[in-house]
């Protein structure tokens, strides 16, 4: 177990590879093991204990995360001299066509060298089973260079998208979703490439939330990161920057007062962490986090649900607990996705939701993460809980809550819901060409979505005649007419260029072949998410298609 002791001396040899020893530095009084990983900017730096591989390396050296970087693990050879490796391990890393392998000497340092299932060691030591194919594998589940409308810019949501910056990152996680990419200089985005998504965003007014992620953003050099989110932050309706990184937590020693300095000039900028299992929370990272929260970064966490590391109701909880209380909001908490790779981490859903019954009601509700499944296909994120509704008639919903009591709500049968409408017309609509989704059912403004091709198969081929040719024998009334409030005297903010009309029909949105896909079923125009080239970012002019792909 990770512990915090008071320095001192080095009065004996060295010790063998991978047993810890003392580092010098001054001395610090302990303190109950509870509070030790929650300091403010200010506190002085606990730190943990180093491998005797490392034992004489300079404070100075340590502590500057360019060393860390520079003299990462990344051989047999190397890691073998502070993990005892097994059969399993040695052939992960004798792999000729492994994912990249590199540790930070810091997140070696965290590694319990006699344990194969360490937590630690297990994400970032390759094993043979690794490159075993599983049924469902690709090599890009989430489908994100299909919906990418210039290199390293997915757009796959309707106001916000995903730009990726590098493909380099401090250290490599074994199931990394996009190792298609990650880990390989020659994939590495240009400058150009970053002038081609910044345009893309400047002629996309519809996006107002960026998220920078790669690889890693917080690997680029600083002038180069800076000069990206001032870029951004000239873009008018660009509203929020996110970050995502696991910087902080390979590499701990990023987080300097003149980089959050830097960050806070950018400011609505938000940032998630990637954080796993409560043995990556070190007095290190404690202490990062604590620059980034100082700063007014709103901090999140995602996890991904990995078998034998965190598939458990009480590691989880113990997680999230540590994370609020280093001011860390648990925001998601993922799948294992069906990415080359990480077949040996995956768990089943009904884990994940144990997990999520585990938490709902045993602790707070700002410290339970979303459980979600992103899509395999490229169809976004699709949250899953526990059902706490059990049933339903007019007037009365019955409902359970964590402890399994069972109730009655009663319903009001007064309810008006267009008694908001005099305040509604004064909220702007978002367009969303063609990815209402359900939504658009519910408020009236389609009937249905249907899969791809679906009136084509069902036509059959045949003729246009007498009893098919009239179209208005299928629009029902008072359905996906005009909304009301366009008449009304207060302006509303509509983009008329990207209003769509629900169906989708974009470039390559009508195949004759949608019927036969057996993994996915895809709303009627869902692959006009590619028609990008239109005002706008928009597949045509007009609106009559989804142009834009939609993920985070």
């Amino acid at each position: 177990m990770l512990q915090v002791t008071e320095t001192e001396e080095l009065s004996e040899p060295p010790e063998p590879p991978g047993q810890r020893v003392r580092e010098n530095h001054p001395p610090l009084l302990p303190f109950p093991a509870e509070l030790q990983v929650y300091p403010t900017s200010q506190s002085k730096l606990q730190t943990t204990l180093r491998p005797a591989l490392w034992a004489d390396i300079p404070d100075e050296k340590w502590f500057d995360w360019r060393w860390q970087l520079a003299h990462r693990l990344n051989t047999l050879e190397e890691l073998s001299q502070i993990i005892h490796l097994t059969p399993e391990e040695i052939e992960g890393l004798s792999a000729e066509d492994k994912f990249r392998v590199d540790v930070t000497p810091y997140f070696a340092s965290l590694i319990d060298p006699d344990d194969p299932f360490c937590p630690i060691r297990r994400q970032v030591i390759p094993l043979g089973r690794e490159l075993q194919a599983f049924e469902g594998m690709m090599e890009d589940s989430l489908a994100e260079d299909k919906h990418s409308p210039v290199p390293g810019l997915v757009h796959r949501y309707p106001d916000r998208v995903l730009m990726l910056l590098t493909t380099q990152c401090a250290s490599y996680c074994r199931y990394c979703t996009r190792s298609r990419i990650v880990g390989d200089a020659h994939a590495t985005f240009s400058k150009t490439e970053f002038e081609m998504q910044l345009e893309y965003l400047r002629n996309t007014p519809q996006v107002r939330d960026v998220l920078l992620s790669g690889g890693d953003p917080l690997t680029l050099a600083p002038k180069t990161l800076e000069h990206i989110l001032a870029s951004l932050r000239e873009i008018e309706h660009i509203e929020i920057i996110r970050i995502g990184t696991r910087v902080p937590i390979f590499l701990p020693m990023r987080v300097t007062e003149e980089f959050t300095t830097m960050l806070r000039q950018f400011h609505p900028l938000w940032m998630n962490v990637h954080i796993n299992h409560p043995k990556e929370i070190t007095p290190e990272l404690s202490q990062a986090l604590a620059k980034l929260a100082d700063a007014g970064i709103p901090l999140g966490n995602q996890s991904v649900l990995l078998a034998g590391i965190n598939d458990s109701v009480n590691i989880q909880r113990e997680l999230v607990h540590k994370l609020v209380r280093n001011r860390v909001r648990p925001y998601y908490l993922y799948q294992c996705d069906l990415v080359k790779g990480a077949g040996h981490f995956r768990t089943t859903v009904a884990k994940g939701v144990e997990v999520i019954e585990g938490l709902r009601g045993h602790t707070s509700g700002y410290a339970i993460p979303t459980y979600v499944v992103d899509a395999p296909g490229g169809g976004g994120k699709i949250p899953v809980m526990p059902q706490y509704m059990i049933s339903q008639a007019p007037g009365k919903v019955v409902l359970r809550n964590y402890e399994g009591y069972i109730t009655t709500y009663v319903e009001p049968e007064d309810y008006d819901p267009h008694m908001i409408d005099h305040l509604d017309r004064f909220a702007p609509e978002r367009p969303e060409p063609g990815q209402g989704g359900v939504i658009d059912l519910l408020e009236g403004r389609s009937l249905a979505i249907k899969p791809e091709g679906f009136d084509e198969l069902h036509s059959r081929g045949g003729v246009q005649h007498r009893l098919n040719s009239d179209e208005a024998k299928w629009k029902p009334y008072g359905v996906g007419e005009e909304s009301p409030l366009m008449h009304l005297p207060i302006p509303i903010h509509r983009d008329t260029q990207t209003s769509g009309n629900g169906n989708g029909n974009g470039h390559n949105g009508n195949g004759h072949n949608g019927h036969t896909e057996t993994l996915l079923r895809k709303p009627e125009g869902s692959n006009g998410h590619n028609g990008h080239n239109g005002h706008n970012g928009n597949g045509h002019h007009n609106g009559n298609g989804s142009s834009n792909g939609h993920h985070e």
